[in-house]
């Protein structure tokens, strides 16, 4: 096969880990986000962030939304979601895509003043839960 380029192997670092990541209002936390994926993760995150913050999608909704990355110039759309309908539109633009499974991982809390919300990516093991 193919060999893993963040394979484990000695005198190696990782790509990437995760990105966990604490946005703050005033020095306030209000969400924290992360996700494993290697060079997707900035994509990923920023994609939840803008989600959860700019469109005031929950943080559930921000998640778990189909994916789209730029990396490298290349545009990687999610296979099987409403992101992969962007690529004829995106090629007609002159950009490069990939139609591609992304399994970010992503997982957020919200801090909101009614508490803690909290969201887990439906693309990978886990849940999020709470009183």
């Amino acid at each position: 096969g193919v060999p893993i380029a963040n394979r484990v192997e000695p005198g190696k670092r990782p790509r990437s880990s995760m990105a966990p990541t604490i946005v703050r209002r005033n020095g306030d936390p209000i969400l924290v986000v992360g996700s494993p994926g290697g060079s997707r993760i900035i994509g990923y995150v920023a994609q939840a962030i803008i989600a959860h913050l700019d469109w005031g999608m929950d943080v559930q909704q921000a998640v778990a939304m189909p994916h789209l990355v730029n990396r490298f110039g290349t545009y990687d759309l999610e296979a099987g979601t409403s992101a992969a309908d962007l690529e004829s539109g995106l090629q007609a633009l002159g950009y490069e895509t990939n139609i591609r499974d992304l399994t970010s991982g992503l997982h957020a809390i919200a801090v909101t003043p009614g508490g803690l919300s909290g969201g887990a990516d439906p693309r990978r093991e886990g849940i999020a839960m709470g009183n």
